[in-house]
């Protein structure tokens, strides 16, 4: 499967005004639950997973990538993605601050792998990062992934 299939229009919102980690994760994740894809229980299961394990959601270098157990309300395999306004930082020294949050949920182990390979490949880029984070539009985050 691609990551075109599992990242519809409607899970994209950019430039989002957020005063803290916590409500760039309610703000991605409740995108998943206006898909239909989460239900809002999972948003508080991403939350408290990194205040429970910590800030290892934060991949790479202005990117977090929340996610929880699928036992925690996912309804099916998505993802959505924010670009935030101003960027705010998880407490990960190497990758803070974050700018770009995208939230997984995963029905299941095998369907979002391949999404999720092809996500890390797409990020590996500086340039590609760089074009997110100036997105204007969804319809350019979409254009990227194409």
């Amino acid at each position: 499967m691609k990551l075109k299939n599992f990242l519809p229009e409607q899970a994209i919102k950019l430039d989002v005004e957020v005063d803290s980690w916590e409500s760039s994760i309610y703000e991605a994740g409740n995108l998943l639950v206006k898909t239909k894809k989460a239900t809002p229980s999972y948003i508080g299961a991403m939350i408290e997973s990194v205040k429970t394990i910590g800030p290892y959601i934060v991949v790479a270098p202005g990117i977090a990538m929340p996610h929880a157990n699928s036992a925690s309300g996912v309804l099916a395999t998505g993802f959505s993605l924010i670009t935030l306004h101003r960027p705010v930082n998880f407490g990960n020294k190497k990758n803070d601050p974050v700018s770009i949050v995208i939230c997984l949920c995963a029905k299941d182990n095998q369907k979002h792998i391949a999404a999720l390979a092809e996500l890390a490949k797409l990020f590996g880029t500086d340039e590609i990062v760089e074009k997110v984070k100036n997105a204007k539009t969804s319809n350019d985050i979409l254009r990227l992934l194409n």
